[in-house]
């Protein structure tokens, strides 16, 4: 029970900060949504943010995982982190100079011929994304979670600064005839895409400076024979990566291409708006899974490992159904009004994006088994099936339904993902994971979803009221299940 406390302690410090993140992030969806910035505007953006995930997954080809792995095992950690460091730095470098010798033709390719400068400013912000990876992971490995979010919520920060400054501040100045001097030199009269996309290039510059200090901690040279083992490590999990993020963002890609060219930048600024509001559960994924990887290498030889797994997944599916219904039960009346009145007409896609990300949130809890084995090649398996099930459906289903076919295609993609990791799991690192409670809780928070969608409730004083009824329903048979187990250990903690 101690070292779930640890692992809490340090979801606690990661999800802070990620919380605080993601929160600010989040905000900077109503000042895009509510602002003069148009549909297909927000549809560019969605897009350009999209195609970074798969840069990114490029660029760090896996090196990242493949660090905290050997960093657990009998090597010099120093060489690992100079070794890893290295050949992000060498790579990322090429890439840089490759993409600024011919950002025309990936612009003209994009079907942005009159912007190649979009092309150089993502080229940047994704190689300090990509060389400030591995800093960030010696970071989380040597337990320095206040130091990891600090440098995230300074990153976001400036963000928001700068996104504000532009998009509100600016044209305030300007309507206003405040420093028209000063402003005119550094905004062009119009509230403009171009200038999220420089907030982020400049919060990312400055989060590379910051850790600038990490960089010359890597003195202990390039190791080939050691960088040829974690390369083979890595590479299964580039595979692996490059179709996840294919499940994760391929949709907010092909939106634009499958759709009519009249509406399909309009679609896809609605879906990105409305996909915003699933990150909810995200957040509370993405602090769990900081903390979470290293703490499983590190408790991966003890002797209670597996139990230890099985009640963290316990746990875990406990606080995604949770989320999931909170969200559900109070997204007409709260969560809705995040995003501007132009967007809403896609709510219909958020409690299908939630599930699927709930899924996404089990998965990877499951995928311990092939990275503890050194069966990353599994990894790799689960996620192109998944990467085509992506692909299959939508093809099929976005000309069909629109963005609508998207959302479908994200459940039914991890949902399977999913399962199938539990069963190859089963074969090759068996774990007694509390099935048929994790089924029940999943089945209990869906059912009391479909149910309050049964009633209709238009006032939406009553709606709060039965909806935050039904969250109570979900606690108390929860903590029902879950009370033997949380007597048993308030009575061993008295015991000792």
């Amino acid at each position: 029970m101690s070292k779930i406390r640890k692992l809490a302690g340090q979801t606690a410090i990661y999800g802070t900060s990620n919380i605080i993140a993601r929160f600010l992030n989040f905000l900077l969806v109503p000042l895009y949504t509510y602002s003069q910035l148009t549909r297909a505007e927000y549809g560019t953006n969605t897009e350009m943010y999209a195609l970074i995930a798969f840069l990114y997954v490029i660029l760090t080809y896996g090196m990242e995982t493949a660090y905290f792995r050997y960093a657990e095992m009998k090597e010099d950690r120093n060489k690992v982190y100079s070794t890893s460091l290295i050949s992000i730095l060498v790579t990322t470098f090429i890439f840089i100079i490759l993409i600024s010798l011919f950002s025309q033709n990936v612009a003209a390719w994009m079907n942005y011929p009159n912007h190649p400068e979009y092309i150089i400013w993502f080229a940047w912000i994704v190689t300090f994304d990509a060389i400030t990876s591995i800093p960030f992971a010696k970071i989380r490995a040597e337990n320095r979670a206040k130091k990891f979010a600090t440098v995230k919520v300074i990153n976001i920060t400036v963000c928001i600064f700068l996104n504000v400054f532009f998009i509100l501040l600016c044209p305030y100045l300007l309507k206003h005839n405040i420093l028209t001097g000063f402003v005119n030199l550094v905004f062009s009269g119009k509230v403009d895409v171009k200038y999220i996309f420089i907030s982020n290039l400049i919060a990312n510059g400055f989060t590379a400076l910051i850790l600038l200090p990490e960089f010359f901690k890597a003195k202990s040279g390039f190791d080939f024979k050691l960088w040829k083992r974690m390369i083979l490590y890595a590479l299964p999990l580039l595979l692996f990566g490059f179709a996840g993020v294919i499940n994760e963002t391929l949709d907010r890609v092909l939106i634009k291409y499958l759709l009519p060219k009249d509406v399909a930048l309009i679609q896809l600024g609605i879906y990105g708006a409305c996909y915003k509001i699933s990150i909810v559960m995200t957040i509370f994924i993405q602090a769990y899974k900081y903390a979470a990887e290293p703490f499983f290498f590190a408790q991966a030889g003890e002797g209670d490992a597996k139990k230890i797994y099985a009640q963290l997944m316990n746990y875990f599916v406990i606080i995604v159904a949770l989320i999931f219904l909170g969200t559900t039960m109070y997204l007409k009346d709260i969560f809705i009004y995040f995003i501007g009145p132009r967007y809403r007409e896609g709510a219909a896609v958020i409690p299908i994006l939630l599930l699927a990300n709930l899924c996404l949130g089990i998965y990877y809890n499951l995928s311990i088994w092939y990275k503890l084995t050194n069966k990353t090649i599994y990894g790799a398996y689960l996620s192109v099936f998944g990467a085509v099930v992506t692909l299959i459906l939508n093809f099929w289903l976005i000309p069909i339904i629109g963005y609508m076919g998207s959302a479908w295609a994200t459940l039914i993609c991890y949902f399977s993902m999913m399962v199938g990791s539990y069963f190859i799991g089963q074969k090759h690192y068996p774990i007694d994971y509390f099935l048929k409670k994790a089924l029940g809780y999943l089945g209990l928070a869906v059912t009391l979803y479909f149910f309050s969608n049964l009633l209709d409730l238009r006032v939406s004083y009553v709606r709060l009221i039965v909806h935050s009824v039904f969250i109570l329903i979900f606690l108390v048979l929860v903590y029902k299940v879950e009370q033997p187990k949380f007597l048993k250990f308030s009575f061993l903690k008295h015991e000792h």
